[in-house]
């Protein structure tokens, strides 16, 4: 099975259109984050999100913790995925997916140690996706992705091998290092967002690098 792209932090419908013509199946859409690069406001994810042609997935990245208010941020932007960075920490899954019907849920899980697999593994049970990546929730100022750094892939391919839905890998990969990432964790689909770009703008250059790379695999 090919490797499906996620092409993360686009911050126009130009941006969008550009992944998309490179063979992104979704595009990765920041909101207001505690910390990290490519927040937009929502408007204008709601923007680039209906300017976006099926069936490419359009990821609302949201830092808010409870139901009510994912749900809430969703409706003003109304993308076809909503990827939580941080832990649900009041309502639950249910809720938002009988709110949202027609939503996918996908969550992140910030891998750390071996506690991280525990967490994906009674996580996996109610989403339609997780996303290993490489931030640190603990930190005073919250690190909820964009870190640019690379985690231990063997706790990644531990979380693949053990849970029951489609697992998305982020965290630092770039043309030179996907190849050996998709080898080492095999995920779904890879997440990528300053590996392929410069000066904070997508690169077509690295972009294409970066598929050729996933492609070859």
């Amino acid at each position: 099975m090919n490797t499906r792209i996620k092409i993360c932090c686009i911050g126009s419908i130009q941006e969008a259109e550009t992944a998309i013509r490179s063979g992104a199946s979704a595009i990765g859409l920041v909101a207001r984050m505690p910390s990290g690069p490519g927040p937009i406001p929502d408007d204008l994810i709601r923007r680039i999100a209906a300017a976006t042609p099926p069936p490419v997935a359009t990821f609302l990245l949201t830092s808010r913790t409870s139901a009510g208010a994912i749900i809430e941020h969703h409706r003003r932007t109304h993308t076809n995925t909503i990827q939580i960075v941080d832990a649900l920490t009041e309502g639950t899954y249910e809720e938002i997916r009988a709110a949202l019907p027609y939503v996918k849920i996908v969550q992140v899980i910030h891998v750390i140690s071996e506690a991280s697999i525990e967490e994906a593994v009674m996580l996996s049970e109610s989403v339609d996706a997780i996303l290993l990546d490489s931030g640190n929730p603990n930190l005073e100022i919250k690190e909820l992705g964009g870190t640019g750094r690379v985690h231990n892939w063997k706790l990644s391919r531990k979380i693949r091998e053990q849970v029951s839905c489609p697992v998305f890998l982020a965290g630092g990969l770039k043309p030179e290092n996907v190849r050996e990432a998709i080898e080492t964790v095999e995920p779904f689909a890879v997440d990528v967002c300053s590996g392929v770009r410069t000066n904070g703008l997508l690169d077509p250059e690295k972009l294409e690098r970066f598929f050729r790379e996933v492609q070859s695999v």
